[in-house]
Formats: C-alpha cells, sequence, structure tokens
C-alpha cells in the first residue's frame, strides 16, 4: 500500500494534472451559453459568435481596435486623493482599490489615448467596467476634463465610450460633483465648435447616464446595450407597472429617439471614421484654435 500511495499516486497525479485545462482557454457567453475559445472570442473583439451577444471590451482593447494601425499615445491623468472620506463598508475602500488595480493593471476605471481614426486625429476616453464596475469617482471626473482639454489644445474631436453602473458610493458627494464638472467640459467642447461623440456601451446608468453620457452631438449604442438611470425592478416597483419588452436597451432608445444609432462592434471603427470627417468638415480645426 505505501508503494502505490508514495510512488504510484503521485506519478498518475503528475500526469493527470499536466494535461488540466487552463481557466482562461474557453469564455462562456452570458447570452446563450454557448462556449467559445477564448482566443477566438478576442480575434472577434468579444462578440459571440454564436448569438452576436456583445461582451464588455478592456480600454486597451478597445484603443487597439479602433486607432489606424493600433497606434496611439496614452495620456497621463490627473491624480487625485486616495479615499478622501475614509469610506468602510465590509471592506476599506483603500482595499478595493487595490484588488481592482490587481486585477485590472489600471489606476482607475478610465483610459484616454490620442489616436488617428481614419486619418482623422481623435481622443478617445474610454471607461473600464472591469474596474469597480467603471463607476464615476474623482479620478474618473478628472480623466474626462483631461481628454476634453486635450481635444480642446489639438483642436480635434472628443470620443466617450461609457460603461459604468454610475457614481462611486464611496466617494459620496464627491463623485456626484463629476456630473456638473465633466458637464462643463462638454459645453467647452461645444464652445470650440469641436464633436463630442458618445459611444454607449453595456451597461450605462446611473449618474453617468444622467450627464456626459447623453449629451453627445451623436449618440451610438452598441447592439444589446442597458442604457437606464436605474434598474428595470426599481422602476417596475416604483410605477408598479410591467415594462415592455427590451425596455432599456439600446434598440429601444433608437426606435424612441434618445439614441442616434446602434452600431455593430465590427462596424464601429469605420462608422466612427465617417462621422467624425463629416463633422470636422468646414474648418471646424481652425475655429477651435482660434
Amino acid at each position: 500500500m505505501s508503494w502505490l500511495t508514495n510512488y504510484v499516486k503521485p506519478k498518475l497525479q503528475k500526469v493527470l494534472n499536466a494535461r488540466d485545462t487552463p481557466d482562461n482557454l474557453w469564455h462562456k457567453c452570458k447570452n446563450c451559453g454557448q462556449m467559445i475559445f477564448q482566443k477566438e472570442f478576442i480575434a472577434n473583439n468579444r462578440v459571440c459568435a454564436h448569438c452576436d451577444h456583445h461582451d464588455r471590451v478592456p480600454p486597451q482593447d478597445r484603443f487597439a481596435a479602433l486607432f489606424d494601425n493600433q497606434k496611439f499615445d496614452l495620456l497621463t491623468l490627473p491624480s487625485v486623493a486616495q479615499d478622501p472620506l475614509k469610506f468602510k463598508d465590509t471592506k476599506k475602500y483603500t482595499d478595493r482599490l487595490k484588488a481592482a488595480r490587481s486585477n485590472t493593471g489600471d489606476e482607475d476605471a478610465i483610459k484616454v489615448a490620442v489616436g488617428k481614426i481614419d486619418g482623422q486625429k481623435t481622443v478617445i476616453a474610454v471607461q473600464n467596467f472591469f474596474f469597480m464596475g467603471g463607476s464615476m469617482g474623482m479620478a474618473v471626473g478628472e480623466g474626462i476634463i483631461a481628454g476634453a482639454k486635450e481635444a480642446l489644445r489639438q483642436g480635434v474631436p472628443f470620443v466617450m465610450f461609457t460603461a459604468s453602473g454610475g457614481a462611486r458610493m464611496q466617494e459620496g458627494i464627491l463623485s456626484l460633483m463629476q456630473m456638473p464638472r465633466t458637464t462643463v467640459a462638454v459645453q467647452m467642447l461645444r464652445d470650440a465648435g469641436l464633436p463630442y461623440i458618445v459611444v454607449l456601451t453595456d451597461p450605462t446608468s446611473g449618474g453617468v447616464s444622467a450627464s456626459y453620457a447623453m449629451l453627445g452631438d451623436v449618440q451610438i449604442a452598441e447592439p444589446g446595450a442597458m442604457i437606464a438611470f436605474s434598474g428595470p425592478r426599481v422602476i417596475e416597483q416604483t410605477i408598479r407597472e410591467k415594462l415592455p419588452e427590451g425596455f432599456q436597451r439600446s434598440e429601444y432608445l433608437l426606435e424612441h429617439g434618445m439614441v442616434d444609432m446602434v452600431v455593430h462592434r465590427h462596424d464601429l471603427r469605420e462608422k466612427l471614421g465617417t462621422v467624425l470627417s463629416m463633422l470636422m468638415a468646414g474648418g471646424r480645426k481652425q475655429k477651435a484654435a482660434e
């Protein structure tokens, strides 16, 4: 028995463990449940090949898919106070930040980059839902303002990709203050005659949808994206009515005039290039510079 336990069993475990399937080899679609090779899923811009479900995209992948030749420069965003309210729920806010930074490799829930889309230099800001649900805190507010200022400095369009559950509760009133601050930044772009385009991705809700997410000169949405202020359950309990099918999804909002177009992720780069070239025609860059 000792020979079997001490020699044969370890040998068998070594062979079997060597053949274990890596945890990240497959991706299970959240919509249809089909299993997809992770490499194929990422190569398809995180769109399910079976049901066309658009999954969430981290900022770095978004930049690579949009900018010409995958070339772009990341902006260094302003630093903000860490845990200004000394907030603690089941965990300390500082511990949640550390965990999110470790899991994503990002400093906070937004990244801003400058590059060219179809030859048109553009500033793009992308919210990262994988970082604390893309919640809007001071860092996100500062990131959007920094992106708008860079667009103003260079006289180029500003494209905002939203993906957020709303304001970050751990920063309280300081997170809500980002709503008027970002609105002012959008108005600065408008006064300069520069395009501000918003691409609404799944999900866009709360204080984000109540501020900069719905202020674009052109409102684009990805298919099936949930776009709302509060969740459907809260609304149903408040008005005591059954909501229509697909309520708060991008297609429903398109039918009711809340967004201008719903664009498949595979067509997004081409569509943005067309829109940007149209909006920047007629000397807008010269007007912005003046």
